[in-house]
């Protein structure tokens, strides 16, 4: 067997340690063989400002990508961002929304919104956290679309709301994401007002705004109110 020289050893040895430690925890690294050259590429794929819009249907308990391709009743992830605001976007009048951030598995990231009850659903979630010294950018949070039922007209009818639970992420995908959020403003363009009555938020920034503060209210400070 051919035996590389020492100096050639410790190059390849140096560049494997390259590889293997990007500047920051969202990059992955490639090392080009012939000129040593390093390069680092993004996990995630983000156009700011136009995230892939998530869709919750409260009719049919569904979610969806911009309202076509269908994603079942359920989601889970790890929030990068959210905020949770009164505001009058999409035509439908001043209302209490939450407003959450994520990477989807192909690294796509995603915004997704609820409002009403839903909200409320989620505030039940932020309290535990909190009072575990936690934040939802520390867990993965699962949602489930729940039946419901009313009276309207004297008619049954249905719809659905989301309910939340979480399970406990891991630290590296945590790390990638609040890395990735510190270095990228994390809005999205339809439901920015520049009116908004901000209850409480974590990492969200718009293009005009400096760095985003990544420390949430505590749940006790931003309870929720009547919409």
């Amino acid at each position: 067997m051919t035996k590389q020289p020492a100096t050639a050893s410790a190059a390849s040895a140096t560049l494997a340690a390259l590889a293997a430690t990007p500047s920051r925890a969202y990059l992955t690294t490639a090392v080009d063989e012939a000129t040593g050259e390093v390069t680092e590429t993004s996990r995630f794929r983000y156009l700011p400002g136009h995230p892939r819009q998530v869709r919750f249907d409260a009719k049919a308990g569904q979610f969806n990508i911009n309202g076509t391709t269908p994603l079942g009743n359920s989601l889970s992830f790890i929030p990068l961002a959210w905020r949770i605001f009164q505001d009058d976007i999409l035509n439908m009048g001043r209302k209490l929304w939450a407003e959450l951030f994520y990477a989807d598995d192909k690294g796509a990231i995603c915004a997704v919104l609820f409002h009403g009850y839903s909200v409320e659903n989620l505030y039940r979630l932020i309290e535990p956290l909190f009072y575990d010294d936690l934040t939802l950018a520390d867990v993965v949070v699962k949602v489930q679309a729940s039946k419901k039922e009313t009276i309207k007209d004297n008619k049954k009818a249905t719809y659905y709301i989301a309910e939340f639970s979480y399970e406990p992420a891991d630290p590296q995908q945590v790390q990638a994401r609040r890395e990735f959020a510190q270095d990228f403003p994390i809005w999205r363009e339809e439901t920015s007002t520049g009116t908004a009555d901000i209850r409480t938020s974590y990492g969200y920034r718009n293009r005009q705004e400096g760095a985003p503060q990544l420390e949430a209210a505590p749940a006790a400070e931003a309870a929720p109110v009547t919409a």
